[in-house]
């Protein structure tokens, strides 16, 4: 790797610019052309170098205030079928089994979905709730959205 590879990685793990042209806005930072970057990235992800190149939006910024966990009360011999159904609908971003505490917690599959309102949310989960034949579950909000960082510290 040479300085341009070290100066893409840089600005990209710094965020990539919300631009018509990003490679074009990275390329006139360190003074090369936006080809050049492009076919930088490819031999960095083809060299394992660079695993991902993904996005992360923040839901705020965009309006989505309303998260939710919603755990679902499902009997043990129906979690695989209703957790593939679950994680069918675009509306789920997260869809895992937990253990129970018998007495305690029943709640064994766990789901997240996102949204405009509380009120589209609960909607959103009624509507699960009707799809998979699931009529035990909690939809639990978010109250604060904490400080999110990269989980790579910078190069």
């Amino acid at each position: 790797m040479d300085e341009i590879d070290q100066a893409i990685i840089r600005i990209t793990q710094a965020g990539i610019p919300l631009v018509k042209e990003p490679f074009e806005e990275i390329a006139k930072k360190i003074g090369t052309s936006e080809d050049e970057v492009i076919a930088r990235l490819r031999k960095l992800i083809s060299k394992g170098i660079v695993k991902r190149l993904g996005i992360s939006v923040n839901q705020r910024k965009v309006g989505i205030v309303a998260n939710a966990v919603v755990a679902w009360k499902v009997p043990k011999n129906r979690v695989e079928r209703v957790g593939t159904m679950l994680s069918s609908y675009k509306e789920i971003t997260h869809c895992y089994e937990r253990m129970t505490i018998p007495g305690k917690w029943e709640c064994n599959l766990f789901t997240v979905i996102h949204g405009y309102s509380r009120e589209s949310v609960e909607e959103i989960a009624k509507k699960l709730s009707d799809a998979v034949g699931i009529n035990e579950y909690l939809v639990m909000f978010s109250n604060e959205q904490f400080k999110r960082t990269s989980a790579m510290p910078p190069y």
